[in-house]
């Protein structure tokens, strides 16, 4: 017989807006269940490693409390625990790893431990009428896995899960359940109204849209992995099955690839031409055409003695964007195929470095970079999940497109659309790597912007709400969108307006719908750190 529980809320996937999802909601009261599929939670931050992409002013604004208290304790962690130098130690901004791509890179098992640690805190008490209850904090259940849910009507009942390590099933009833899975697993299984893919420009009068829907196009995935490096030492793996295939691999897109997949060569995502790169800023007069330190996670000179570290980077780089086939609504044997795929790619990427690699002074290879096992908490040294940048999106009550945020498509105004029922906001360009559609990259600039509630509220559905990249977007502003201070913003709030719907009796829809809802929901939001406009210092 399949065991049962029960929840107000049950979170379905333990990503970055799920976790915050879960100590929103927590935080109000509500008795919640989270969910995860592998045995880490934080997503794009600790199973994808992927460190955060973050916009210009996230040190000031434009970021919810609770994300700048994580920004926060990661800093801790590291002062704490780690055998810092005293510089680095007494730096308020540390930036652990040191890496470019933002000012917070750290490794995954970090995050982790942070995000642990603020799930299992304490609430804090208020005086607003939205007071904790003393309930404890969400119940996490790591290794369990989506596989059916149950209906009534305009209603998602409950969600069936296969337990990973006891090989049987449970089955949770919930008032409302947020769908956090990376490719909103929930949607097809509950029969919620969804999109996938890119739209037509018929469809949605987005300047960069396609001329013609197409479901299978979908942005690429990357396996990633952390890649050390021992410059004395000789760590090459041994030669991947594939190897011979992405060694000469050549991607057929449109505006054409230059050249072989595997090079130091790549077309430059937002002018589409060629550009060469070098491995190490010694190899370069241009310091930001070095690959390793802009994802760099650690960084021997940030520690007392050097010399027992080696730097290490995380490889999420275009050379292992996999881009042959979507893994969104395909037969089991075909994801199953690309996801092995991809992995073949990034090890042939990690082979082709280590072998063959061209350096400027004429040699060849780097045998002393090599995985790091330790870091990303698996056997081979890849990554625990791949990173997934584009999800099925719900069919929503209002849908953000390229007309809203895009600067070109504003034609010359400062500001995003300004919407009055925002529960938060984020900035970041949009972004969509080389797609399965065979589309070569669409890297175009945004203005800061607002999410709007009706983005979160499914056209039918009336308890279910997206917690992650499944809201009411396009695959064009998915782009802006999916980005990691984002969606801890779009599932707080999405955690919130179930909880606020619990103490309210009342509706997601019903609130959007009723002035004096959203404006109670929007004090609720503000009250628990959530910034609903941006400063003027932004635009």
């Amino acid at each position: 017989m399949a065991r049962e529980l029960n929840a107000d809320i049950l979170i379905v996937g333990g990503g970055v807006g799920g976790c915050a999802a879960a100590m929103a909601a927590s935080a109000l009261g509500a008795k919640t269940i989270l969910t995860e599929e592998t045995d880490w939670i934080g997503g794009q931050l600790t199973s994808q490693c992927v460190p955060p992409d973050e916009h210009k002013w996230i040190e000031k604004f434009g970021g919810t409390k609770r994300y700048r208290q994580f920004r926060d304790g990661v800093r801790a962690y590291y002062k704490s625990h780690y055998p810092l130098s005293d510089k680095a130690k007494n730096d308020p901004q540390l930036n652990p790893g040191g890496g470019h791509v933002s000012r917070l890179c750290a490794e995954p098992r970090v995050y982790l431990a942070v995000l642990e640690q603020m799930m299992s805190a304490n609430r804090r008490s208020g005086s607003t009428g939205h007071e904790p209850s003393g309930k404890a904090g969400p119940t996490i259940l790591l290794k369990h896995q989506p596989v059916a849910a149950h209906t009534d009507g305009d209603r998602v009942v409950s969600v069936t899960f296969k337990d990973l390590d006891r090989n049987d099933e449970i089955t949770i009833t919930a008032d409302y359940i947020l769908d956090a899975t990376e490719l909103g697993e929930l949607l097809p299984l509950a029969k919620v109204e969804y999109v996938v893919g890119a739209e037509s420009k018929a469809d949605t009068h987005e300047p960069h849209a396609l001329d013609h829907a197409d479901p299978n196009n979908v942005q690429s995935i990357t396996w990633c992995f952390a890649m050390g490096f021992d410059p004395h030492g000789e760590h090459v793996i041994d030669k991947p099955q594939h190897y011979q295939r992405w060694r000469d691999y050549v991607p057929q897109l449109t505006p054409p690839w230059c050249g072989k997949l595997l090079s130091w060569t790549y077309c430059q995502p937002i002018t589409l031409k060629p550009i060469t790169k070098n491995l190490f800023p010694d190899e370069t007069r241009i310091k930001a055409n070095a690959m390793f330190p802009y994802r760099q996670i650690v960084m021997k000179e940030h520690f007392a003695d050097p010399s027992k570290v080696h730097d290490v980077t995380v490889v999420n780089w275009p050379q292992n964007d996999y881009m042959e086939q979507s893994i969104i609504d395909q037969p089991a044997e075909v994801a199953l195929r690309a996801l092995e795929e991809s992995r073949q790619l990034s090890l042939s990427f990690l082979y082709w470095l280590q072998t063959e690699a061209p350096h400027p002074d004429g040699k060849i290879g780097y045998p002393g970079l090599h995985l790091c096992p330790e870091i990303m908490g698996t056997k081979d040294g890849l990554a625990k999940a791949p990173y997934i940048r584009e999800s099925r999106r719900i069919q929503a009550v209002y849908t953000v497109t390229e007309l809203q945020v895009g600067a070109d498509a504003r034609h010359g105004f400062m500001e995003a659309e300004e919407f009055k029922d925002s529960v938060g906001i984020g900035s970041y360009r949009i972004d969509l790597h080389p797609s399965t559609g065979k589309r070569n990259y669409v890297d175009i600039p945004s203005l800061p912007f607002q999410i709007p509630l009706g983005a979160l509220l499914p056209v039918r559905v009336t308890n279910l709400l997206p917690a992650c990249k499944n809201l009411g977007v396009t695959h064009i502003t998915n782009g802006c969108y999916r980005l990691h201070p984002v969606e801890w913003n779009i599932g707080e709030s999405a955690g919130l307006l179930a909880a606020f719907c619990l103490q309210q009796k009342t509706t997601p829809h019903a609130v959007r719908e009723k002035n004096e809802l959203v404006g109670q929901y929007q004090e609720l939001l503000k009250h628990e750190g959530t910034e609903l406009s941006w400063p003027k210092a932004a635009m």
